[in-house]
């Protein structure tokens, strides 16, 4: 379905994810869920939205009963260029992905960061309890929220390695002189003395090559984090743990940055459940089941 097909308006509140492709996204799950559980009579749903149209359905959204949407790949950069007003995250991080509507206006912010800040809390409380670099791996959009976030949360130096030199580059220039580049030969090097390490590229996601990494100069006591959740438990993981470090997944990334959305849309504040996370991964394992997977852990 494209962005020219209609859909009845409804005097409940509905809201959406758009992207291209959309089938793949987890999202109505996650919201579904919540609407349920707290009885509110609203909807989401999934609009396949072709990029030269996001304008177009931008300006259809209120009279079709939208009251807003999550933006997925690859139309989170251009959301934020549409929208009348953005948060300072949105701007920072350079992309979008919830977006809502105040008088008409559209509005944005991007909500990756809190979403992967607040699942590091609250998995691994103490993360920060000392002075010590992070070192996250991959210069894309995933990795410019976790930067952010990470600076937000007062880390003094974030350590970048990409495979891509100038990409790595290109974003510290964006973040400042607390951001480091490494070249990705240098990426085990780069880990002595940090006590955090997080992986935002897809290397170890199903389907996709390994991520080739020894673990052995991280401080014992170090948070190892990967948003890639499709495993759940990926190889990077796996060896963290068999090391001793506190292994945090991708999946409660996922599911934090749904929560200030879904307040915003339908004005209950959800809390992030086991009964939810069961749910979501009861689903990741019959798509695993049927060979399917993610293009990119953080994406909605």
């Amino acid at each position: 379905m494209s962005a020219a097909s209609n859909a009845p308006s409804s005097a409940i509140p509905r809201a959406c994810v758009i992207g291209w492709p959309v089938a793949h996204s987890r999202s109505p799950l996650i919201h579904g869920f919540w609407l349920r559980a707290y009885g509110i009579e609203g909807a989401y749903d999934r609009q396949a939205v072709e990029p030269g149209a996001l304008e177009t359905f931008l300006r259809a959204m209120p009279e079709r009963g939208y009251v807003g949407a999550n933006a997925t790949v690859p139309h989170k950069e251009a959301l934020l260029a549409l929208a009348a007003e953005a948060s300072e995250a949105a701007r920072a991080i350079g992309a979008a992905n919830t977006l809502w509507f105040e008088n008409g206006r559209p509005h944005v912010t991007n909500t990756d960061a809190y979403g992967f800040m607040t699942h590091l809390a609250r998995t691994a409380p103490g993360w920060d309890a000392r002075d010590a670099p992070a070192l996250v791996l991959g210069a894309g959009g995933a990795a410019r929220a976790i930067v952010y976030g990470l600076l937000e949360a007062g880390v003094e130096e974030v350590r970048l390695v990409n495979r891509t030199l100038a990409r790595a580059e290109a974003l510290a220039r964006d973040f400042g002189p607390r951001v480091r580049v490494h070249t990705w030969a240098e990426r085990e090097r780069a880990l002595a003395g940090c006590t955090l390490l997080v992986n935002t590229t897809t290397l170890g996601m199903t389907g996709a090559p390994p991520l080739e990494i020894a673990l052995d100069a991280l401080a014992p006591e170090a948070v190892v984090a990967d948003i890639v959740y499709v495993p759940l438990e990926t190889p990077l993981l796996a060896a963290a743990r068999r090391a001793g470090h506190r292994p945090v997944d991708g999946l409660g990334m996922l599911l934090h940055q749904a929560v200030p959305g879904f307040e915003r849309w339908f004005g209950v504040r959800p809390e992030v459940t086991e009964a939810l996370r069961a749910r979501v991964v009861a689903d990741i394992e019959a798509g695993e089941s049927r060979g399917a997977g993610e293009s990119d852990g953080a994406e909605a």
